[in-house]
């Protein structure tokens, strides 16, 4: 054959082809863009018929990445249709204009996988989620500006939430049911019912919401049933939040709704399955009979349900969020297991079977098979002997006359120091005015007491002699993500630290994000006080584990360099979930700063968590 005729045969061809494959890309994307997700008549449909919403909620910054899919094929052989998440703004945009979607913040390729493993999407983009998450989702650099007001029409609030939902939609809209993705509903706000009820701030929210590109899938919006009427809009349909702890309970929830919108459509956006625990509470055992038995009525009804959780996993590092109600503080442990038909590691829980049947039963379809979830590994107990003391290893002061928050030096979490020298002798009482929210109080390097706001306290009595070095080590525990107070959640020491009534100055602040632990010198020396201990185990081959913390007191814990989770010896969690794909085949590192270390303490494997620990 001619060689320039045989290179005019190939280009054709491959224009031949290219032309075929744009021409089938095109028609792909007109027979998914003409899917419809709308109400009509009273009730959700899809493609203008009838259509049940059943989901389950789970997070994507709580679930290791590798495990997505796996959650996905648990909830599909629940007999789930959808699944539901929130999006956390705080982990997205760490600073200012700065935005991170990769790795677990990849929120677009979590929806993505769903949809690959056949289930519908309810998205929850805020900017307020709640969510039992640090500060409910906000990111803490808003706080820099003390004159902000969050959650209102205030234009220093408004314009970075602007900002961030603008840059959300290039993320997600495109993955709306009008546009070939799963999303077929996504909220506005969340719950403001419960905190207000300005309706022009809500609208707000909305534009900005359409004006990211969110039309492809119906908006909505959740409040509990009473709270309806302060955080609904009239020309969107409402979801109730509620939980069950006996049966009837959803039979009066949607008799609320139906008083207020009876046209529908009637949807449990939140269905509290369980519940979150807090630091020196019970953990919680709810009521698996009396849900089952309410979930089967609203489906028995043909309303739509999302249960909440699901599937509530991790809230590793220093996620976890706090409740306050003016007056008592309470944190929330790392574990968001929330007592849910998938435990904290995915594997499904008596509850998840019940739930199954009564899905089946109702729906008559039978859901795929349960896949077998490999088992945990247990990992003998090993020392910690190398240490590190925090005195010797502290980063560059920040000098300032009057105490500062970590906001106002641009932290956002871990712990602070606050260093200064006393000027006179000094017996009397130290008052930290609004403590956020754990302080050590040290005297020489020599422990003088702790102040601990989840027990109201805020001052300790103090002698010491002029000269004296004065250091307050202060955790942020968990900003609040919940209620009025959300709005004042510096953390450190918020406001000033006073002595017999005197404003204490001249001070020395440590930012201790503790985020370059691998920075720390270790050596195998004794350490006691605010000590780094560092040890290391091996397995032959990765598989979840739950990292025993009984030994330690307060601090935190790092595997390979990333933050598991808290440890605090009030209880109940004892144990850190520690997930297989964190795991190195061969040889792991642990890191785990003890506020109150002493030597000798070791880690271990379980093959099961301690959740329900003694509390103190």
């Amino acid at each position: 054959m001619d060689y320039r005729r045989f290179i005019h045969l190939y280009r054709g061809a491959r224009l031949l082809a290219l032309c075929l494959l744009v021409s089938l890309a095109m028609r792909a994307h007109a027979q998914r863009a003409a899917h419809t997700f709308a109400v009509a008549n009273g009730q959700f449909t899809l493609d203008g018929k009838p259509f049940r919403v059943i989901s389950g909620e789970m997070h994507y910054q709580r679930i290791p990445r590798a495990y997505w899919r796996d959650r996905f094929r648990m909830a599909k052989a629940m007999g789930l249709n959808a699944v539901t998440t929130y999006v956390f703004w705080n982990v997205h945009e760490p600073q200012p204009g700065v935005y991170d979607f990769s790795g677990n913040n990849d929120v677009a390729e979590f929806i993505r996988e769903a949809q690959q493993e056949g289930l519908y999407v309810i998205l929850r983009p805020g900017p307020y989620v709640c969510a039992e998450w640090e500060w409910g989702g906000y990111p803490a650099w808003l706080l820099k500006d003390r004159g902000i007001v969050v959650r209102t029409t205030d234009t220093k609030f408004m314009q970075p939430a602007a900002r961030w939902i603008k840059r959300l939609g290039q993320e997600l809209a495109p993955l709306q049911i009008g546009n070939g993705g799963p999303i077929i509903l996504t909220q506005v706000e969340n719950e403001y019912g419960s905190f207000g009820k300005d309706h022009e701030y809500m609208q707000q929210i909305h534009k900005l919401l359409v004006d990211a590109g969110f039309t492809k899938s119906q908006l909505y919006t959740a409040d509990g049933p009473e709270q309806v009427p302060d955080g609904s809009l009239p020309d969107l349909p409402v979801g109730i939040n509620f939980g069950a702890g006996k049966p009837g309970d959803a039979e009066a929830a949607f008799a609320t709704l139906k008083k207020l919108r009876p046209n529908g459509p009637f949807f449990n956006s939140e269905y509290w399955a369980g519940w979150f625990d807090h630091w020196g509470a019970k953990h919680a055992h709810t009521n698996t009979d009396a849900q089952v038995a309410n979930l089967q009525w609203m489906l028995e009804q043909g309303y739509s349900v999302s249960i909440y959780m699901f599937h509530g996993g991790t809230s590793f590092g220093w996620m976890n969020g706090a409740n306050s109600n003016g007056k008592n503080y309470e944190p929330d442990v790392t574990s968001y297991d929330y007592d849910s038909a998938l435990d904290e590691s995915g594997r499904p829980t008596p509850k998840y079977f019940a739930m199954r049947d009564a899905i089946a039963k109702v729906t008559g379809v039978t859901p795929p098979a349960v896949t077998e979830v490999a088992s945990a590994i247990s990992v003998p107990a090993f020392p910690l002997a190398e240490t590190a003391s925090l005195w010797d290893n502290l980063p560059l002061a920040i000098s300032s006359e009057q105490v500062q928050s970590m906001e106002d030096i641009g932290q956002a979490y871990g712990w602070i120091l606050y260093r200064t020298h006393l000027k006179a002798d000094a017996a009397g009482e130290l008052v930290l005015d609004q403590l956020h929210s754990y302080a050590q109080v040290y005297v020489n390097k020599k422990l003088a007491g702790t102040i601990d706001r989840r027990l109201n306290q805020n001052s300790l009595k103090l002698e010491a002699k002029a000269g004296a070095q004065l250091d307050i080590l202060v955790e942020n525990t968990g900003r609040v993500n919940f209620g009025k107070t959300i709005g004042g959640e510096r953390a450190g020491i918020t406001k000033q630290a006073t002595l017999n009534g005197a404003p204490l100055l001249g001070w020395e602040i440590y930012p201790l994000t503790m985020a370059h632990v691998d920075k720390l010198r270790f050596a195998k020396k004794a350490c006691e006080g605010p000590c780094f201990y560092r040890g290391g185990f091996d397995v032959a081959a990765t598989a979840d584990t739950f990292l025993d913390t009984g030994a330690f007191n307060k601090g935190q814990l790092w595997l390979n360099g990333r933050a598991l989770g808290r440890i605090w010896n009030v209880g109940p969690q004892r144990t850190l979930y520690t997930p297989g794909p964190f795991l190195n085949k061969g040889h792991n590192e642990t890191v785990v700063f003890d506020a109150q270390g002493k030597m000798g303490g070791t880690l271990r494997g379980l093959d099961k968590p301690v959740l329900d620990a003694p509390v103190k």
